[in-house]
């Protein structure tokens, strides 16, 4: 029985072959830069998402986001983003929302009448969206 199985495993990876016959090292300056214009990509490109502990905030104190105020949100986070910033308050009409930029998450979610208190430690931002 002749069984061939080329077919199923993966091309290897061509790499540049120098003079000895063996890979070239990339360097690193053209690594990291290729890395980090597909990191920002992918932020730029990703969706804004709720924890579980944000939904259930929203879900308590009948709070809908539709995909407008949602993408208001995003790009909040994004230009939060392009200023360093790790977790950021993002203060939108009368909701105040705790989000963790790097993750692009909002972490928690409060309204003017929460009774709880309205100290927000953590946060190394804060944007206010019209």
């Amino acid at each position: 029985m002749d069984v061939k199985i080329q077919g199923l495993l993966p091309a290897p990876l061509a790499l540049p072959v120098s003079r000895e016959g063996r890979p070239e090292k990339q360097d690193k300056a053209s690594q990291t830069g290729s890395f980090r214009e597909v990191l920002r990509r992918e932020m730029d490109g990703g969706r804004l998402k709720l924890s579980a502990h944000a939904e259930k905030r929203l879900r308590e104190r009948n709070i809908t986001l539709n995909e407008a105020d949602m993408e208001k949100i995003s790009r909040a986070v994004s230009l939060a983003a392009s200023k360093g910033v790790k977790n950021s308050l993002v203060i939108y009409h009368d909701l105040a929302l705790v989000t963790s930029v790097q993750n692009r998450t909002v972490v928690t979610a409060l309204d003017r009448h929460s009774e709880s208190g309205r100290v927000f430690t953590n946060i190394d931002g804060a944007i206010i969206v019209e």
